[in-house]
């Protein structure tokens, strides 16, 4: 069986094989509450954006945030996010995208205004660092995963952008250094507006990772900042675990219809693909 051919089992079943305990949790969550939508919200104001929060949550297995965008930031508006992860049962993903040396990405990740290891379930990293930037991550998280609070690092081996530097052979490398640290590894971030340069992702990666896809929307097209985008059922058949919709759904006029069907014709998607 290849490793594409893997990936389609269900998602209790590959809990089962995750090495990572964010990886494991994402994989009962999404098959607990039927849902492998992950919505980015991106609104600024503080009051927007846990109002966001609230309304797509129950539809929701990830809400993936930019904590740094908000305007007029305290520690309050953790407390409430953190009230909502426990209240709608949602995973907390920051998108911080960390890209320097270990000693700095240790600091970033544990100290300053947003302290992110202290509530993020999820965070994410560039490869470009090398593994330093792995290990100094997972040396501010490692002990809270030895006290069994899941966290997890998903690495970018691909980005949706037209015109990215994230090529086949960079994507290639960044699976092979997620291989040498599935404790805290626990996915990848891949191009869900390109089936077919994210079904080469799924197909080096196994089954025991989570593949995250941004670039999704309704319909397929792009925006004039050159950021493209495919259907929900293009990146699922393609190997996506958990589409990434932001835009369309916080900009929606009703965004909780909006994450609903969302949700709907990715989980569909998913039910086809283990048939």
């Amino acid at each position: 069986m290849t490793i594409f051919e893997q990936r389609k089992q269900s998602y209790k079943k590959r809990a089962d094989l995750a090495q990572n305990l964010a990886a494991q949790k994402l994989f009962q969550l999404m098959e607990e509450k039927e849902t492998n939508l992950t919505s980015a919200d991106d609104l600024t104001d503080p009051e927007q954006f846990l109002e966001i929060a609230d309304k797509v949550g129950p539809e929701i297995c990830v809400l993936k945030t930019h904590i740094d965008i908000l305007e007029n930031f305290t520690p309050r508006i953790i407390d409430e996010l953190v009230r909502l992860s426990e209240k709608h049962n949602f995973l907390i993903f920051e998108d911080r995208k960390f890209a320097d040396i270990g000693n700095t990405v240790k600091m970033q990740y544990e100290k300053g205004v947003y302290r992110i290891v202290e509530w993020a379930h999820l965070t994410n990293a560039h490869a470009v660092p090398g593994p330093g930037v792995i290990e100094g991550l997972f040396e501010v998280a490692k002990e809270k995963i030895d006290k069994g609070i899941p966290r997890g690092c998903l690495l970018l081996a691909q980005m949706s952008s037209s015109g990215t530097l994230a090529t086949e052979d960079y994507t290639k490398k960044t699976v092979e250094m997620a291989k040498e640290y599935t404790n805290f590894v626990c996915g990848f971030i891949g191009v869900g507006s390109n089936p077919q340069e994210l079904k080469k992702l799924a197909g080096i990666s196994g089954p025991e990772f989570i593949l995250m896809t941004p670039g999704v929307k309704l319909e397929a097209g792009g925006d004039s900042l050159k950021q493209t985008y495919a259907t929900p059922k293009d990146a699922m058949e393609a190997g996506s675990d958990s589409i990434i919709v932001g835009r369309g759904i916080y900009q929606a006029d009703d965004p909780q219809k909006a994450a609903q069907e969302y949700r709907k014709l990715a989980w569909e998607a998913y039910l086809e693909r283990i048939k």
